[in-house]
């Protein structure tokens, strides 16, 4: 197993990077910055938060996303924003090789599972063209500071007729399940968030989902990108979305 390493000089005070609910979303490397410290905030409580908030929900999602992620056995995955490794563990049960790698390194470091990863950003992944046979990336997409290129960077390294699956939240398109879980998750899940992790942060990520383009804007973008036949579909009434897609050939 590769173990996450980190170069880093002093820890700078994660709480000052996360910004305020009072305070606008952040934006280019402050972005950048605030998401590297909240996620080292919250990795050691992360998982159990997971669960607890989406009812487990979470696990049947990413099991979904590995089923439609397509590949055999063996096949080797790039598993952006691993976090503490839900997604690459559940691959690994299906015999696929997976490879983490998160801009955080606490969260890499926070990981349970024994899976090779290493702490790279998004946009400049370490693995040559073509050299992978997919990608999955789990409630991630709104973090990333230009996630057109980030997209860009998985069509680099996944090889011709590859896959890639992406998990993320998404606001269901029922206007009554819609207000419902704009309450739950702007207002509850802060509060889970506080007495179980960090406050501050658990009130920025329902706020981040400002980050998202909207549906048909995504689906364009992974097209740009140099994927074909791409699916958009929403799980459990349309709070959670997975895009899937291959890698066109030559």
């Amino acid at each position: 197993m590769a173990s996450p390493t980190s170069d880093a000089g002093p820890a700078p005070d994660r709480a000052a990077l996360i910004p305020r609910a009072d305070e606008p979303l952040p934006t280019g490397a402050d972005k950048t910055a605030s998401v590297q410290a909240l996620f080292d905030t919250i990795a050691p409580r992360y998982d159990l938060v997971n669960r607890i908030m989406t009812f487990r929900m979470d696990v049947g999602w990413r099991r979904r996303t590995v089923d439609l992620l397509g590949l055999a056995p063996g096949a080797t995955v790039v598993d952006l924003a691993s976090g503490t490794g839900d997604l690459s563990a559940e691959m690994a049960l299906r015999g696929l090789v997976p490879v983490g790698a998160d801009l955080s390194f606490g969260m890499l470091a926070a990981a349970p599972v024994p899976f090779s990863r290493v702490q790279a950003d998004g946009v400049a992944l370490p693995f040559a063209d073509g050299s992978v046979d997919g990608a999955t990336c789990g409630f991630a997409l709104r973090n990333f500071t230009d996630l057109e290129a980030t997209i860009a960077e998985l069509g680099r390294v996944i090889r011709p007729g590859g896959r890639m699956a992406l998990l993320e939240v998404a606001e269901p398109p029922n206007p009554i399940m819609r207000w419902g879980h704009g309450i739950y998750f702007g207002k509850v899940v802060p509060v889970i968030g506080g007495l179980l992790s960090d406050g501050q942060a658990y009130s920025y990520l329902p706020r981040s989902v400002a980050y998202l383009p909207e549906p048909p804007e995504l689906v364009s973008m992974v097209e740009r990108c140099g994927f074909r036949d791409v699916d958009r579909s929403l799980l459990s009434g349309g709070i959670a979305q997975l895009i899937t897609a291959t890698r066109v050939l030559g």
